[in-house]
């Protein structure tokens, strides 16, 4: 069975999430917009919080060498840490010395914002069998292009499907439907955020005649409501 992965930086709602999830992941846009300024104090609070499942915060250096210092400082903080390094600095440039120096060092590594065949065979190639990681398939950004995501998610699990400490991770999820999507690809686990894992606690196949009735009196109801007359 596909893990289910939390994406949220709001310490309350990944609480509430908690018994329904294997792992939470988290990035500095989510991190702003939960309001947070210190970075590192939110981070821990999260190990804190929950010290049995994965986690994985981002580094947010340019520099390369910066880029291996930062994740460096962010793998110490927890045996459950992944530190997420993005697949290409914001020149274009390939992360992959950054993710080989790291991953070959004993760190984990969340290797994120993998769109392409290519970007999955760069990041691949860079990883070595002997310390778990990732690879993050931004399936909802690729789907948000009109492309259909599953082949790269497809491509990504044959990619490591030799490897024993590589998972694959369908991210940016859009629908509870990707949940179903992201198994049949083969993908280890999926993120998905808190508005959509409670759509998916609460939908998760309910029978479609009661929804279509439901959906009727929603309409109903809103019309009654609003006070309508023709």
């Amino acid at each position: 069975m596909i893990k289910l992965y939390c994406d949220s930086a709001d310490l309350n709602e990944m609480r509430e999430m908690e018994k329904y999830v294997q792992g939470f992941t988290t990035n500095p846009t989510l991190m702003r917009k939960a309001g947070i300024l210190d970075y590192e104090k939110a981070c821990k609070e999260i190990i804190k919080n929950f010290p049995d499942k994965p986690v994985s915060f981002e580094i947010f250096e340019d520099n390369f060498d910066e880029m291996i210092e930062q994740a460096m400082i962010i793998d110490s903080w927890g045996p459950n840490v992944y530190v997420k390094i993005p697949i290409t600095d914001t020149h274009g440039n390939y992360t992959t010395p950054v993710i080989e120096a790291l991953n070959t060092c004993g760190i984990k590594v969340n290797v994120t914002a993998i769109l392409t065949k290519p970007q999955v065979m760069r990041a691949a190639m860079a990883l070595t069998d002997d310390t778990p990681s990732i690879i993050s398939i931004f399936a909802g950004r690729i789907a948000d292009t009109g492309r259909d995501p599953f082949q790269t998610a497809q491509f990504a699990v044959d990619g490591v499907m030799d490897s024993d400490n590589c998972e694959v991770l369908w991210a940016s999820t859009r629908e509870v439907l990707n949940i179903q999507q992201a198994y049949g690809a083969g993908c280890n686990i999926i993120t998905v955020t808190p508005d959509l894992l409670k759509k998916w606690i609460t939908m998760k196949g309910k029978d479609l005649t009661e929804l279509s009735l439901d959906t009727v009196k929603m309409f109903y109801n809103d019309a009654s409501a609003a006070g309508y007359t023709l």
